[in-house]
């Protein structure tokens, strides 16, 4: 089985500052990307989790913008806690197991979500 290309997003952090929670790979998956799936964010999470969410919208949006962007070396667990919401599939068809899936920001549903990451871009 041939790796897929994994594109590494160059200046993107590798994680949030101070913590584990991962942001992108260091290396693509022998196995093969680890497809991305929504997953509910409950009012009951855990701060330390809400503030991952926040700071990785707001690496995506500092990196991005409203630009389609590829799926590359982001990690795809962090990823899936925005997916179908904040960022959303930017090409149809979607292939949520590729590292070279297209996706992009919505930013209406991302700037009510997260308004402290926009706050500047008004």
């Amino acid at each position: 089985m041939a790796l897929d290309y994994m594109l590494k997003h160059r200046g993107f952090p590798g994680r949030l500052p101070g913590t584990d929670f991962q942001f992108t790979l260091r290396r693509a998956n022998p196995k093969g990307p680890t497809p991305i799936a929504r997953r509910e964010r409950h009012a009951d999470r855990r701060p330390p989790d809400k503030r991952a969410d926040v700071g990785f919208m707001a690496a995506l949006w500092e990196q991005f913008g409203e630009d389609p962007f590829e799926r590359g070396n982001l990690d795809a667990g962090r990823l899936s806690w925005l997916w179908g919401r904040e960022v959303i599939a930017a090409e149809d068809p979607f292939d949520p197991a590729s590292y070279e899936s297209m996706m992009v920001i919505d930013v209406i549903r991302a700037r009510a979500a997260f308004p402290d990451v926009f706050e500047v871009d008004v």
